[in-house]
């Protein structure tokens, strides 16, 4: 019988070390699914360099596969190695969340993370969607610093609130090549995404994973047949100021209390 599987590169294998052994069967079948209709993509891959480094090429599948109750697409790694960490919207280089005037400097440089945790912020009730900026944010730094706060005050404090929600952190491109032009990028793991959302779809629980799409990723992802079995969360993407006021994405993630510790 012949054998129609490819041989995945050494460096791919040892990242998939870092995945819940629950998804491997289901990662392995997406890399071979890319490697049939994109022959030499991986192992071109193995010899550029990419983000994220130190095999995290699968760190968003460390949450098990059964544990996926939502599953939030990112567009694509940062473009820095010490904020790619493999996990979508998870900057690396922040650290604390909060200063004494409001949101740290790192965040406020990442973007899309400020307007996530202001949108939280107006979902729950601490700020309101007329005054996100200035004074306003300054007392809600001060409250959440404050003796006997019970808020999070760290980035990682925040990936595993989201991680208790079910959030698969997963980005629809998985590497970053300053070379690569990201809409070239994405075609292959466009193939390798379709079987991943089909494992989830498979699975012995029955019950299917909501997409929180955000941006032109969804656009993207609607083109696939299977995406429409799913239930659905979609607003623009973060980056955009409006979405710290989007009704949608409030009433989504405001009773999840993700600022709670």
């Amino acid at each position: 019988m012949h054998d129609s599987s490819i041989a995945i590169p050494h460096q791919i294998q040892q990242a998939l070390a870092l995945a819940d052994s629950s998804w491997h069967a289901i990662l392995s079948e997406g890399l071979q699914a890319m490697s049939q209709a994109h022959p030499t993509y991986l192992t071109e891959l193995v010899t550029t360099e990419y983000l994220p480094t130190e095999n995290r090429l699968f760190a968003a599948f460390t949450q098990p596969l059964d544990a996926v109750k939502y599953v939030l697409i990112g567009e694509g790694p940062y473009p820095r190695a010490a904020s790619a960490t493999g996990v979508c919207f998870m900057d690396g280089a922040v650290g604390s969340l909060w200063s004494d005037t409001g949101l740290s400097k790192q965040v406020n440089r990442a973007t899309s993370l400020r307007n996530f945790m202001k949108m939280l912020l107006v979902a729950d009730g601490q700020l309101s969607i007329e005054k996100t900026t200035g004074d306003a944010m300054g007392e809600v730094a001060a409250r959440a610093q404050g003796g006997g706060s019970t808020t999070i005050q760290t980035l990682s404090d925040l990936q595993c609130k989201l991680t208790e929600q079910g959030f698969l952190l997963l980005n629809a491109t998985l590497v970053f090549r300053p070379d690569v032009a990201p809409v070239k990028e994405a075609k292959p793991w466009q193939i390798f995404m379709q079987i991943v959302l089909r494992g989830l779809a498979e699975r012995k629980i029955g019950t299917m994973p909501t997409l929180v799409l955000w941006g032109k990723i969804a656009e993207q992802l609607n083109a696939l047949p299977l995406v429409a079995s799913f239930p659905k969360a979609v607003a623009e993407h973060p980056y955009n100021l409006s979405f710290i006021g989007n009704a949608g994405m409030q009433a989504l993630f405001g009773p999840m209390q993700l600022l709670e510790k």
